[in-house]
């Protein structure tokens, strides 16, 4: 594959962790298929390396089944090499209150699991023919809250990080039947426009004594994505400082 022009779809590419990750690989020379609820962002279009963008609410099941169309016309006989479940929501009430089991709208957590549990799914199998073709990788990207209950993310984004988790060991090993490796990267407390203004109260309980940037995480699903990583599958790495050590 050495030769080969991969290339990289990713959800969630507007923003943080999302944006970060596009640039790391184009960085790499990766064609570059970008997804996300609003219209192409202008660091796309300069991009030499983008290659296309569907605008989708993957927290709509049509939407999905649409994006999954879009996608496979896009990338045709072709392969996909790397395929990133970034896109995810947490809500948040207007006032200081955590949204747990007992106060959170049960509604909204239908919506978080289809945009952060079975969107992942609905791409990974719809797309799982081009990623058979390229021998590629799967990243989801969970979070440290999927482990431990977390004092600012809700309960409804927690259970669908955990399950997300599980989902990434059992694709693992179905996927490898096709030559296609899963793993997950959960983030811990990164500077993105999700993080809770209150977060810094929690840097005396990370080791490394910072907060992590979308590089970090987007250094870590790339190594994830190439061949250094060959050998690796059903791993989620932590990218929290060892916050979740505690």
């Amino acid at each position: 594959m050495s030769g080969e022009v991969r290339t990289l779809l990713l959800t969630g590419a507007s923003r943080g962790i999302g944006h970060a990750t596009v640039r790391r690989f184009s960085d790499a020379g990766w064609r570059i298929i970008t997804a996300s609820r609003e219209a192409v962002p202008a660091e796309c279009k300069r991009d030499p390396n983008w290659m296309h963008h569907i605008t989708a609410d993957l927290g709509d099941v049509g939407d999905v089944e649409r994006f999954i169309a879009e996608a496979q016309t896009t990338i045709g006989a072709g392969a996909l090499h790397a395929l990133v479940n970034n896109a995810g929501v947490s809500p948040k009430t207007p006032f200081k209150e955590r949204l747990g089991c007992l106060n959170g709208d049960l509604a909204a957590w239908h919506e978080v699991f289809q945009l952060n549990f079975f969107a992942p799914l609905m791409l990974s199998r719809g797309l799982a023919a081009p990623l058979a073709r390229g021998k590629g990788a799967i990243v989801n990207v969970t979070s440290i809250a999927g482990h431990a209950v977390h004092p600012f993310a809700g309960s409804a984004y927690s259970t669908s990080k955990a399950a997300l988790s599980a989902l990434t060991r059992e694709m693992a090993v179905e996927f490898a039947q096709l030559g296609v490796r899963v793993n997950a990267v959960a983030p811990g407390e990164i500077e993105t426009a999700m993080l809770s203004p209150e977060t810094e109260v929690l840097i005396p309980r990370i080791p490394l004594h910072r907060l992590g940037t979308p590089d970090d995480v987007a250094h870590t699903i790339f190594y994830l994505c190439s061949d250094a990583s060959s050998y690796v599958t059903g791993t989620e790495i932590f990218v929290t400082g060892g916050q979740h050590l505690y």
